[in-house]
């Protein structure tokens, strides 16, 4: 069955959406091909910005091909998935692009489309099928970003009726090897409906400077990209120079424009592979919750479970603690003034800081994931090991972060 809304097989689920208002979903996402990366293994990246920000990660077994996704955290069937990976290697993920489609509510079927994807598609090619034999059938507005075990990268401007592929490794349409977009498309017949521009541009200087110095990697991405609390529009550089403000006095950064905003919900990053023999190795680094207050963890694809931090039958343990921090940095609710970070809080708190507290722990499971995936590319490894190196890492993980930030509601309430 191809995804087709008006068909029967789908109707409880267009139900559910066209009586629930669609999320506000202006993400930030990258497709980079392995001639990109120092390693030579391509990579997907989303910073997922909604105005549902409780999210987990779920494993799905149902259709062809059972994969990992991220889901909102009142989904636990993984109905609309927002970026995802199956067992073969194939990933994909989106932003919401409203102008390449006029019709209103246009893009409510994404996160059903990428869903179908996951369960049917293998590779780049299949996906491509797949666009072509749903044309005009399709409620989607997004730009997708899929990768393959191939070692295939492309993001697809996808609209109802029709789609345009950008291949990363294409010189003629990605000369630095990889693909940036936010919430527009470069073939949409206007920008007036699209948005995201000023993340775009901030993005765009980021990767460059990056390529330029041969460091577009998973780390680079996660801890400076999808943490960056700059804007540039109106020279806004909260992490420069010395600590400003005092606990009666804050120092705040306004968070809608800038790449880090106050509505992300979590970071995602794909770690593909070169060879189709090594696909095992496709590693799914999950950052629950908005990236300045959290910290990433690897999953590998074709490990058949989920580390229970990271899901749960409601909310994940983990987003539970990211919501607190994240309450914290934004001590004021009151309408639009959610959007203010208490930048002193950040740079303070504990002294050390938010951000150094978590990085801390970050770099920590790099390097024990960087050794471990260096054993594994050499002797493959049994799903069983794969399973209890993850949970085992995750739970460390999670237990020092929820550590790090026990004192949060003291530290609160001092400083009022």
């Amino acid at each position: 069955m191809t995804p087709n809304l008006l068909r029967r097989g789908w109707a409880g689920s267009l139900l559910a959406l066209v009586c629930s208002l669609v999320p506000l979903t202006p993400c930030t996402i990258a497709v980079v091909s392995g001639k990109a990366t120092p390693d030579g293994r391509p990579i997907l990246w989303k910073n997922r910005d909604s105005d549902v920000l409780t999210n987990k990660v779920v494993y799905i077994t149902r259709g062809r091909y059972p994969f990992l996704a991220l889901v909102n955290a009142d989904d636990s069937q993984g109905q609309r998935i927002w970026a995802g990976a199956n067992r073969a290697g194939f990933a994909i993920m989106n932003s919401l692009s409203e102008d390449l489609d006029n019709v209103s509510g246009g893009g409510r079927e994404n996160g059903l489309f990428m869903r179908y994807a996951l369960t049917e598609c293998a590779t780049v090619r299949d996906f491509e099928r797949l666009l072509q034999k749903t044309d005009g059938r399709r409620l989607t507005a997004a730009n997708f970003g899929v990768m393959d075990a191939e070692g295939n990268a492309c993001l697809f401007e996808t609209g109802r009726k029709s789609f345009v592929k950008f291949d990363a490794a294409d010189p003629r349409l990605a000369p630095q090897g990889y693909i940036l977009r936010t919430n527009f498309a470069f073939t949409a017949s206007s920008k007036i409906p699209g948005g995201g521009y000023n993340r775009f541009e901030r993005v765009a200087r980021l990767f460059q400077t990056a390529r330029n110095e041969n460091r577009l990697t998973c780390p680079f991405i996660l801890q400076e990209a999808a943490r960056d609390l700059v804007n540039e529009k109106i020279s806004s550089y909260p992490l420069d120079g010395p600590v400003r403000g005092t606990d009666s006095n804050p120092l705040y950064a306004h968070t809608n424009d800038t790449l880090n905003r106050y509505t992300t919900g979590f970071a995602a990053v794909f770690h593909g592979v070169a060879r189709k023999d090594q696909a095992y190795l496709t590693t799914l680094w999950v950052m629950l919750g908005q990236p300045v207050t959290s910290l990433a963890v690897p999953l590998w694809v074709v490990a058949p479970a989920v580390p229970l931090a990271l899901t749960g039958d409601k909310t994940a343990p983990w987003d539970d603690t990211a919501q607190e921090v994240r309450r914290f940095l934004y001590p004021d609710q009151r309408r639009n003034m959610n959007q203010y970070l208490n930048v002193t809080r950040l740079r303070t708190f504990g002294r050390a800081g938010v951000l150094r507290r978590t990085l801390d722990i970050e770099n920590e499971v790099w390097a024990q994931a960087a050794k471990k995936q260096a054993e594994w590319a050499r002797t493959k490894p049994t799903l069983r090991v794969m399973i209890e190196f993850e949970g085992k890492l995750a739970s460390w993980a999670f237990d020092r972060y929820r550590s790090a930030f026990a004192g949060l509601k003291s530290a609160a309430a001092s400083s009022e």
